[in-house]
């Protein structure tokens, strides 16, 4: 298979234009916004150019479809509030390329995936969890993003171009190339990551509710601040992971919510977003053990109520060893001395479709590690290079 890097190049910033922020080459493109919907009416389009048979699913979940038994490639084209031209457009433009330079060759048979709000807005990797099985989708019409809009009331937009699920079992494999999202590979001048296996992750909600009242009139001994038992809580969390976490854990609150949120009113409830990964099952439920209670007991010793949201998330997942091979054979034969193995600390739609079927995850770098920021940026060479690699590596499966 010969890939066009020229054309590869064209359709990755042709597609930056959807939702294109302004702001250097990021984007604006949350799942279900009309910039999202635009972007995949667009790669549809291509996908029915290349000769694949485009179908939108009932969540939003876009597949180019090739005639009978096929390698599936692909990602996401949704983004975070702010996000990045590359984070999973990437995957799927690489996914479109390979199968127009397989169509061009004779084969293989390669189809295309561009999984819907892989971001989060709703969950975790909510389209390919979807998919997977892993969460009716009766469940998931009940979730809500920040601002109270319901995964059912969302993907409605959808509606007139929703066909039923595609079934897995016509695809022979899985393979998504991405951006790195950190800086080991940048710094370290080289061009590929293979991954290995993919963390797995716990995100939920939790919500402290005190009682609201005035700020100048409220004696501090009287207060039940719901902010204060959120700081209270996250100053505890820090100190009682240290002895169950490794070096590679890593924990996150991202996303706080404040009532009423004014500067003269006691705040009386907090809800804020606790998210934790890590590549062990057993270490991430320990985790969860230290959360709940760590909770529980800053609220009781404040006369205050705590509630847990939905808890979402999954297991930690290997790649496949034999597509792990053909990647490894095909980056040390395209850029030799400049690749490795690695871990993948980021969440990824692989990480669902490992289940279904054996898959696989390349990464290229990521300018100063930089990624979910307007300015994630990667240098078109190592785009190329990491063409070359799937297109080596698929070739030889």
């Amino acid at each position: 298979m010969q890939i066009d890097p020229n054309r590869f190049l064209a359709d990755l910033h042709a597609l930056r234009e959807f939702g294109a922020s302004g702001v250097g080459k990021g984007v604006v493109r949350p799942a279900y916004s009309d910039a999202d919907i635009s972007a995949r009416d667009w790669l549809a389009s291509r996908m029915q150019e290349a000769g694949l048979t485009p179908h939108f699913d009932p969540v939003g979940n876009l597949f180019g479809l090739a005639e009978g038994p096929s390698l599936l490639v692909g990602s996401h084209s949704d983004s975070q509030p702010e996000g990045g031209w590359l984070d999973g457009a990437l995957g799927v433009i690489c996914g479109l390329e390979l199968a127009r330079a397989a169509a061009e060759a004779g084969g293989p048979a390669i189809s295309v995936a561009n999984f819907q709000d892989e971001e989060g807005r709703f969950g975790v990797t909510t389209g390919s969890t979807i998919w997977a099985g892993e969460l009716p989708l009766d469940q998931a019409d009940q979730l809500t993003d920040r601002d109270g809009t319901t995964f059912a009331e969302a993907r409605s937009a959808m509606a007139n171009r929703a066909q039923g699920f595609v079934d897995p079992a016509r695809f022979t494999g899985f393979v998504e190339c991405h951006i790195e999202q950190g800086p080991w590979l940048y710094e370290a001048g080289e061009a590929v990551g293979v991954v290995t296996d993919i963390v797995g992750i716990r995100d939920m909600r939790i919500t402290f509710t005190g009682a609201q009242n005035h700020a100048g009139t409220t004696p501090m001994h009287r207060r039940q601040d719901a902010v204060q038992a959120m700081t209270a809580f996250i100053t505890a969390i820090n100190e009682r992971f240290q002895n169950v976490v490794s070096p590679q854990t890593v924990w996150t609150n991202g996303h706080i919510d404040v009532h009423p949120n004014a500067h003269s009113i006691v705040p009386g409830r907090c809800t804020f977003s606790m998210q934790w990964r890590d590549g062990d099952g057993d270490r991430l439920r320990r985790m969860e053990t230290i959360i709940r209670d760590t909770a529980t007991e800053v609220a009781e010793a404040r006369g205050m109520q705590v509630d847990f949201g939905t808890m979402l998330g999954l297991e930690p997942v290997d790649m496949a060893a034999p597509l792990q091979q053909a990647l490894t054979d095909a980056a040390e034969t395209t850029c030799p001395g400049r690749w490795r193995r690695m871990q993948s600390g980021a969440l990824h739609d692989a990480a669902n479709v490992a289940r279904l079927m054996p898959s696989a995850m390349m990464f290229v770098p990521s300018i100063d590690g930089i990624s979910h920021d307007f300015a994630e940026d990667t240098a078109e060479a190592d785009l190329v290079t990491g063409m070359q690699v799937l297109a080596r590596a698929i070739g030889s499966l």
